[in-house]
């Protein structure tokens, strides 16, 4: 299909592709270079061992994992939820947001979100036959990124169906703000649209940058979806659980999709989640803590180099400009550091609209352990004098 071509080549694979080739430390992809809790193997490999996981599970999910979202949900945002209709377990984030733009959106749709973006986005939203809207963040004087509510509210049309919102948000590294929160929710009620909200990151945020679920604020709750990820909550991406709560109706039709793309997926990762999501309050912070120190690490090794280092609020990510070092394509800088210093990174060119936005913008991984994020920087030290 033409709307899909432009999504047949992936910067991730490439970059993992000639990391291994090159022997390169990855900092461009997300995820971590560590396990999780060791607990949660032991629930998962428990739950093969005794056969519990190992045939299909419920289309919808177990119902004891989709109860322990629910409680998640309530114990930490005070959201009230029914396990059994207000839930659907999905083969990770993506499958998330991508049944629900499927099941919400009609060919020629629009869909609305910030940009620069989750490179999925567009990917879903073109499946789906809709129309990607990509409103450029706000770049500050001082470099700082913020969403353009304003601009968000100039880019509603009669034709706009769905605000695709993601917050903590990658790749910039933005955590909204109350204020911004309440901005956006009440441009989504003005025009009575659905929001697809992408928390994956919602327990990967900073010190006075506490994240705040749209489903929270009022007017939100019916016209939300929220979109969760274990793998981004407990360090284990390749086990591919996510979820979507949100009200029964649309839940339904999310489910109803959903059903017919991967079906069922993990079934031992899935009960492993509920031990996961009952976790103590001292793990998520020591968590945060952990990947706070990784953040001041990259952070202030990238700026002795002489990158500008956005800050960053939540996420794993943390952002640069390279024309600061005299760069001027990401892409070029990108695909040079691999063949040259031996680390991997992103540029913002493919989170945004056919590239061509955020241009000196590059994306790094911080969630590493200290020792290869110190050797990182080390093999960088050359990278103002090689321009």
């Amino acid at each position: 299909m033409a709307r899909m071509r432009p999504h047949a080549f992936s910067i991730f694979a490439e970059m993992s592709k000639v990391s291994i080739q090159t022997q390169s430390i990855n900092l461009g992809q997300g995820f971590p270079d560590t396990d999780g809790p060791l607990e949660l193997k032991q629930a998962a490999i428990r739950a093969i061992e005794s056969g519990e996981g190992n045939q299909y599970p419920p289309p919808n999910g177990f119902p004891v994992l989709r109860k322990a979202i629910a409680d998640h949900q309530k114990r930490f945002y005070s959201i009230e939820i029914d396990p059994d209709t207000d839930v659907v377990v999905t083969t990770g984030a993506s499958e998330a947001l991508a049944s629900s733009l499927l099941a919400l959106v009609e060919h020629g749709d629009e869909v609305v979100f910030f940009d620069p973006a989750f490179d999925v986005y567009r990917a879903g939203i073109d499946l789906a036959g809709a129309t990607p809207v990509g409103v450029p963040f706000l770049v500050a004087p001082d470099g700082r990124l913020r969403p353009d509510v304003e601009r968000l509210s100039a880019a509603i049309t009669s034709r706009t169906r769905v605000l695709l919102m993601n917050t903590p948000h990658n790749p910039t590294g933005v955590v909204f703000t109350a204020e911004e929160m309440r901005d956006i929710a009440d441009i989504a009620i003005a025009h009575n649209l659905i929001v697809i909200s992408d928390e994956a990151y919602e327990h990967l945020w900073f010190p006075r940058h506490q994240h705040i679920p749209f489903a929270t604020l009022e007017g939100m709750p019916e016209r939300t979806i929220t979109v969760g990820s274990g793998g981004k909550s407990f360090s284990f991406t390749g086990w591919k659980v996510g979820w979507a709560t949100g009200p029964t109706n649309l839940i339904a039709a999310v489910r109803g999709v959903r059903q017919h793309l991967s079906y069922v997926s993990g079934g031992p990762f899935q009960i492993a989640m509920v031990t996961a999501l009952g976790l103590s309050d001292t793990y998520f912070t020591e968590f945060r803590d952990q990947l706070r120190r990784q953040r001041d690490q990259l952070s202030a090794g990238l700026t002795e180099l002489g990158l500008v280092v956005l800050p960053t609020e939540g996420t794993y990510f943390l952002s640069t400009d390279i024309s600061s070092l005299g760069y001027t394509d990401g892409m070029e800088f990108c695909r040079m550091l691999p063949q040259t210093f031996g680390v991997a990174a992103i540029p913002f060119q493919v989170f945004t609209e056919g590239g061509i936005g955020f241009k000196t913008y590059v994306r790094w991984a911080f969630c590493k352990q200290p020792a290869v994020l110190a050797e990182a920087v080390s093999r960088l030290s050359g990278l103002s004098r090689h321009h």
